[in-house]
């Protein structure tokens, strides 16, 4: 078994995460931390932690080829040659991913050391979610009762009615994915018999089968920003970090991660007109949906010349409902990862509800660590400090009782 194939075979917002370290924040430095959400107990299988460490050990081989080279180069033309160069000399290092079991055997890791810029540090995330989640559905007995040609007829189906009912939408199931295989052979179907697909976030995948790479930016820019210079302006200053690097390209903006109408409180009508679009990522789809079109006109602009991307927890029913609602009012498409490649159509089965995050971060080893956190517009995908959590509701103005854990 080997969890990850390739330096490219994560999602594209970790490269371009990466160069926006690499072009602003070179000396930056960060840790990650995995969580799992259900808490899922190996008190039947501690050697987990040993497993995954053999999966990390074959990380360290993996190096971008000339092939994989030479097509970020023309194909992720936002990014120079030169990030593309250096790319080809990076390397995973096995002793910074750190895995324990906690007193109830509960899988935990830390990924990064003081040495470790972020640019680097910043690929350990979707690595150690991809390799947790092989070994989880393996190790859990799932695999004996999987059946590939169950699963793809189940997405096929879900391909049909995407088809039908006109949904545009992004395969974002990297980080959560039943097994490489599964998402390939999926990738497949979509190449084939998807009219409504827009592309995928898997870089390798994307490459592998013509598809276009998707995806902007993640949460841990925001919260690294908001660590190391505060959390006021946190939005408004990561937007103009993003325009100052990609200007123009990638302009789907992320807006949950202190709450949407924080975000919406700093924006600017200038970053208003520059943004091609925004990614709700938590909340009440409609709610926030409403409020960005609020916004948009308050600002003069005209709604259906931007594009609002869906993506927490999406299936295909979800979507369509969801599409049919703002229709003609916004541009709208959806990035769909879970629902996607880790449907295996298994009696009992429950995908794996894993997230790895900033904790903490420093702008040089000359400053110090900073505590990061994420409110985000769903309470139980808060993370982080309790009383950096504290500061943040003071200074950005929120209600504590519809935000804390």
């Amino acid at each position: 078994m080997t969890a990850v194939k390739s330096i490219l075979d994560t999602d594209l917002y970790k490269l371009s995460m990466s160069y926006a370290y690499f072009s602003l924040y070179p000396l930056a430095q960060g840790v990650f931390e995995f969580h799992d959400r259900a808490k899922e107990s190996w008190e039947e299988y501690p050697d987990i932690v040993e497993q995954f460490k053999m999966e990390v050990a074959k990380l360290t081989d993996i190096r971008l080829t000339d092939e994989e080279k030479e097509y970020c180069i023309k194909n992720i033309t936002y990014i120079p040659r030169t990030y593309w160069e250096w790319l080809t000399t990076f390397r995973f290092k096995s002793e910074y991913f750190k895995p324990w079991l906690d007193e109830d055997y509960v899988f935990h890791c830390s990924s990064g050391e003081p040495d470790l810029p972020l640019y680097e540090e910043t690929f350990y995330e979707i690595a150690t979610l991809v390799i947790y989640s092989r070994l989880r559905n393996k190790y859990k007995g799932w695999d004996e009762k999987f059946n590939m040609k169950k699963a793809l007829a189940r997405f096929e189906e879900k391909i049909d009615f995407a088809n039908r009912n006109n949904i545009p939408f992004s395969e974002f199931g990297t980080r959560r994915r039943y097994s490489y295989e599964l998402q390939e052979e999926i990738i497949k179907l979509i190449k084939e018999k998807s009219l409504t697909c827009t592309g995928t976030s898997n870089v390798y995948f994307a490459m592998k089968y013509n598809l276009k790479p998707q995806g902007t930016v993640a949460h841990e820019f925001i919260m690294f920003h908001s660590a190391v210079f505060g959390y006021k302006r946190a939005n408004y200053l990561s937007l103009e970090a993003w325009k100052n690097v990609y200007r123009g390209d990638l302009g789907t903006a992320l807006i949950d991660t202190f709450t949407t109408p924080s975000f919406l409180r700093t924006l600017t009508k200038q970053q208003a007109l520059l943004l091609t679009g925004y990614r709700q990522d938590s909340g009440d789809e409609y709610a926030v949906g409403n409020a960005i079109i609020k916004r948009l006109k308050e600002f003069g602009i005209d709604p259906k010349s931007k594009l609002l991307v869906f993506s927490n927890a999406l299936d295909f029913d979800k979507a369509n409902e969801i599409y049919e609602y703002f229709n003609g009012r916004i541009k709208v498409g959806f990035g769909i990862g879970t629902n996607i490649t880790c449907d295996p159509m298994i009696d009992g089965f429950k995908p794996t509800n894993v997230v790895m995050k900033l904790d903490t971060c420093r702008l040089s080893d000359k400053d110090p660590w900073e505590k990061c956190i994420k409110i985000s517009d769903d309470i139980g995908k808060y993370m982080g400090d309790e009383k950096e959590f504290e500061i943040a509701i003071h200074e950005l103005h929120l209600d504590k009782e519809t935000t804390k854990n």
